[in-house]
């Protein structure tokens, strides 16, 4: 049992952290990256970007897909649908040619079959990559692209295309449906826009 003296100096779990929204990364950002996977041959880390951003996932499902979740027999599908592990309600998402080019060369070159995850941990514990590696390996990105770290993280992944899909239409339902939120306020809180004008919006582009 801890005295009472250690609880009362327990330090905050986020005690010189910075918390709250991560920022999504902007497009000259997701280019430079792209550049750099592809020239230096990183089959699984290009792969594993572009899904993450067209998918729009949480980290979560993101990492729990299968071969089969995206694929129509040796061809990656134009467009899946996804069970959310969190709210479990579907969620539909596009995958653009750049994405389909990626993962179909990631799924020969690792072999992979209907059955398999599409993202194979290389820890003999996990049969697919885990959340903590899939935000170490994000957390590289960052270092990459010479950003701060701190403000960065998986959710930055998907908060990118819908971060801007919202910038070009100002259509928030569309983003709801796009991240698969129950309800706009969520969709509100995640892209970090004012209540007041979420909600001029959104009746402005009911459908």
């Amino acid at each position: 049992m801890e005295s009472a003296v250690a609880i009362a100096h327990r330090e905050p779990w986020n005690k010189g952290k910075i918390v709250g929204q991560k920022a999504p990364f902007k497009p000259k950002d997701i280019w430079s990256l792209r550049a750099r996977l592809q020239m230096e041959r990183r089959i699984r880390e290009l792969a594993l970007l572009n899904l993450g951003i067209d998918s729009k996932l949480r980290g979560c499902d993101l990492v729990a897909l299968k071969v089969r979740d995206i694929c129509h027999g040796d061809q990656v599908a134009t467009r899946a649908i996804v069970m959310q592990h969190k709210t479990r309600r579907p969620v539909q998402f596009e995958i653009t040619a750049a994405s389909r080019d990626a993962l179909l060369t990631w799924i020969k070159h690792a072999g992979l079959k209907p059955d398999n995850f599409l993202f194979p941990s290389r820890l003999h514990y996990s049969p697919h990559l885990g959340t903590r590696q899939y935000a170490r390996i994000l957390g590289h990105w960052v270092n990459e692209l010479g950003l701060e770290r701190a403000d960065y993280g998986t959710h930055s992944i998907r908060r990118t295309k819908a971060t801007l899909i919202y910038k070009r239409t100002k259509n928030l339902r569309a983003v709801q449906l796009l991240l698969g939120h129950s309800k706009i306020e969520s969709t509100v809180r995640y892209l970090g826009i004012e209540v007041d004008d979420a909600l001029e919006i959104s009746e402005q582009t009911e459908i």
